[in-house]
């Protein structure tokens, strides 16, 4: 079963301020979501990832396509209360604190009494807010206040999470928190669809990934199956390498990097044999520090696809 799909999914706005024309900000986007997957989708600000997510929540509405999730439109009421939903820039009544925005929102889908307090606690504590909890939310920091917007999105124990730069304005601490947060929902059969511009997210969280550039789909699939990014090389770290062996080096490899006094970063190409120069490395009293395959990381490849697509979206009348 899909947990979600799109199928040719376009939207368009009018833009100009006497002759309007439609601007294509989504343009024929077809995607299928499988249930109990952790699914990345990146772009640029710009590409149409808020606009995708907003059509999905039907906050706008498309110029052409459909949606379904969970096998049902985005459309039926059903279907809305076994999803859950953060926007890119949250925005709460901040004279409420954070519990009683969690006791709020808990109370639109029927949750009272006893229950519904022991679900707004157990949340605001897997989203890291302590004592904090009792404040009015206008006290809270940016980085706060997306930990409730996530809390606020897992309220219904949701079987789809839609969540749009959910680690934005997140320290250190709380981005370690929340990835832990998006883990632990996928093993418990939870679906998560998030967009990110922060490409390090999807390598560490997603089993698949899509890429949009402006309002295109450019790239689809797991991480570890496009092609761009398999091994097209070796790097290797070593030190304790004498003078006499770093001048043989520069002059058999194309590259060598210095770290440090004591160390450098040596270059092969994928078709040398690394356990051979390591052999002679090693026999001459040079140590291994690491031995790393190369590949085009997914930033690389991002804006590589990217650059492919930035002409204005504008459609012909």
């Amino acid at each position: 079963m899909l947990a979600i799909r799109t199928d040719h999914l376009t939207k368009d706005f009018a833009v100009g301020i006497w002759r309007k024309r439609p601007y294509r900000a989504l343009d024929d986007l077809s995607l299928d979501v499988s249930v109990g997957e952790v699914f990345g989708f990146l772009g640029p600000n710009g590409a149409g990832k808020t606009t995708t997510l907003k059509l999905l929540m039907q906050l706008i509405f498309p110029t052409a396509g459909r949606a379904e999730i969970l096998a049902r439109p985005v459309g039926d009421l059903a279907m809305k209360r076994r999803i859950g939903y953060l926007p890119e820039s949250p925005s709460f009544y901040d004279y409420l604190t954070a519990e009683e925005l969690l006791r709020y929102f808990a109370g639109l889908f029927g949750y009272k009494g006893q229950e519904r307090d022991a679900r707004v606690a157990r949340l605001l504590d897997e989203v890291g807010i302590g004592k904090e909890r009792r404040l009015q939310l206008r006290r809270f920091s940016k980085g706060m206040l997306q930990r409730v917007g996530i809390a606020q999105a897992l309220i219904n124990d949701p079987e789809v999470v839609f969540l749009d730069e959910p680690l934005s304005g997140l320290d250190p601490l709380g981005r370690r928190d929340a990835r832990n947060l998006i883990l632990r929902l996928r093993d418990q059969g939870a679906t998560v669809f998030f967009s990110s511009h922060v490409l390090s997210d999807a390598e560490t969280l997603c089993s698949r990934v899509a890429i949009l550039a402006a309002g295109r789909l450019v790239a689809c699939g797991r991480i570890a199956d496009i092609h761009a990014f398999q091994v097209h090389g070796w790097e290797l770290v070593v030190s304790s390498l004498s003078p006499s062996l770093l001048e043989s080096l520069k002059q058999r490899l194309g590259k060598i990097t210095p770290i440090s006094d004591a160390r450098y970063a040596l270059e092969l190409p994928l078709e040398a044999a690394p356990e051979r120069l390591l052999d002679e490395l090693i026999r001459n009293g040079a140590k291994l520090v690491s031995l790393t395959p190369m590949r085009q990381t997914l930033e690389d490849f991002f804006v590589e696809r990217v650059a492919r697509e930035t002409h204005p979206r504008v459609v012909d009348l």
